[in-house]
């Protein structure tokens, strides 16, 4: 492994201006023919160790070939890093009030007023500059310190949006690149939200009906409408009185949320929710100590940034509560962890049009029911990055490729990695067990 640091410009426009800090790790020989680069979203999360955990999954033929390198992107963790301040006191967990509780709402949106004016004043110098497009700008200048004429690209969630920005300010320098859980690059992020929302609600459906087939280890419904009718008994409950004095409704709400990313969480949610059921709070309480909110300067920076977000409360609450009929379990939820971008004091960016140039073969991956980037994006991106391809994974979970093992789309995207010939496009049953059917 290595360690590096590169001076980049603050601002592009003055290129020979104020320079702030990069951190970028590696894993693998430099003498590979080689070099992938890789991201793992957020947006404004840390790339710090994803490069090892990338190079240690990647099959062996693969590995030979490439070195691996992620970085935290400028405004994140050891890269010149934003704040706003301290916001312990500003940070309640973003629950989603109940239909009616406009005291609450009030209460809320008072506060994602206060942490975007503690974030303006704290970070008043960096904000204006942390951008997606700014940071694919940053990945070329670590392209180019990398002595790469090309570099290859690995991005997961907003990750994708990051890559796809980046093909196309930079297509000679594009290399071999894959998108995986894929951001719709056709609406704005303050849409996205509202395209998560049922995305949501049906992979908790999904959730339920996994718990009502398993209800002899559960005991929590023997159908999916009895298990739903236990949560949200469980959901009024906690309202009134939190488990152990720690775990509320907002507590639970987030458990959900996080569940929905991967089914792998399944099992333990539910085996918490019946031992509460049963008398034993212990591992709800833990685990809702773990999902503890905080602000995130970072992901605000780069979510708020966008054009897209309405400047008045009152478009977010009716869209919010339009949106909550169909989604009651997620729509509020996912407002509040925005909301500071309705009173963001900086001045939107214009965003790269994606695709409005020609960029080399792109590999997208998706998971059918992935909620936190809806199918319907990566179909999206795939009609925009023309001659890309898309293979859609029958399952539900987010960011899964080299995470999970999937016959299906592993193949394909070792073959990819290896030769830069694209696979067709497929799609796969759950469990990636049969080849990926062209045309699909």
């Amino acid at each position: 492994m290595s360690c590096a640091s590169l001076r980049v410009p603050l601002d592009y426009a003055k290129p020979d201006g104020e320079q702030i800090t990069l951190t970028v790790s590696g894993m693998g020989s430099l003498s590979s023919p080689h070099y992938l680069l890789v991201n793992p979203g957020g947006p404004g999360a840390s790339g710090l160790g994803t490069e090892k955990l990338v190079f240690s999954q990647l099959p062996q033929e693969v590995a030979q070939q490439y070195a691996v390198f992620s970085f935290d992107p400028r405004g994140i963790g050891s890269s010149t890093p934003v704040s706003c301040g301290d916001t312990t006191k500003l940070t309640p967990h973003p629950a989603s009030p109940y239909q009616g509780d406009l005291q609450q709402e009030r209460n809320r949106e008072g506060l994602a007023r206060q942490i975007a004016a503690q974030c303006a004043e704290n970070g008043k110098g960096l904000l204006p500059h942390l951008t997606t497009e700014n940071a694919a700008r940053d990945m070329d200048r670590i392209r180019a310190a990398l002595g790469k004429d090309k570099i290859d690209y690995l991005g997961y969630s907003y990750g994708t949006k990051l890559g796809a920005t980046y093909a196309t300010l930079f297509p000679a320098h594009t290399g071999r690149m894959i998108l995986d859980s894929v951001v719709d690059p056709t609406v704005t992020t303050y849409q996205t939200q509202f395209q998560q929302n049922p995305a949501l609600q049906a992979r908790a459906e999904q959730l339920f009906a996994w718990t009502a087939a398993r209800d002899s280890t559960y005991h929590l419904g023997a159908t999916a409408a009895a298990v739903k009718t236990a949560w949200n008994e469980l959901r009024d409950k906690l309202a009134a009185q939190p488990a152990d004095g720690k775990a509320g409704v907002s507590e639970l709400d987030d458990l959900l949320s996080s569940a929905m990313y991967g089914d792998w969480a399944w099992p333990s949610l539910m085996q918490a929710v019946a031992s509460h059921r049963g008398g034993d709070s212990t591992g709800l309480a833990i685990a809702a100590g773990q999902a503890q909110y905080a602000v995130d300067p970072g992901q605000l920076a780069y979510n708020c940034a966008d054009a897209g977000w309405p400047r008045n409360w009152a478009t977010w609450h009716a869209d919010t509560a339009k949106s909550a009929k169909a989604a009651p379990l997620f729509a509020w939820l996912n407002s509040w962890y925005s909301a500071p971008c309705a009173f963001w004091r900086v001045p939107p960016s214009p965003e790269v049009p994606i695709g409005s140039v020609h960029v080399p073969p792109i590999l997208l991956l998706q998971g059918k029911d992935d909620p936190a980037t809806p199918l319907v994006g990566a179909q999206r991106m795939h009609r925009v990055l023309r001659g890309s391809s898309l293979l859609v994974d029958g399952g539900g979970n987010h960011a899964a490729y080299l995470n999970e093992p999937n016959p299906c789309i592993d193949g394909p995207a070792a073959h990819y990695l290896l030769t830069g010939e694209l696979p067709k496009d497929g799609t796969c049953p759950p469990g990636g067990s049969e080849a990926a059917v062209p045309g699909g």
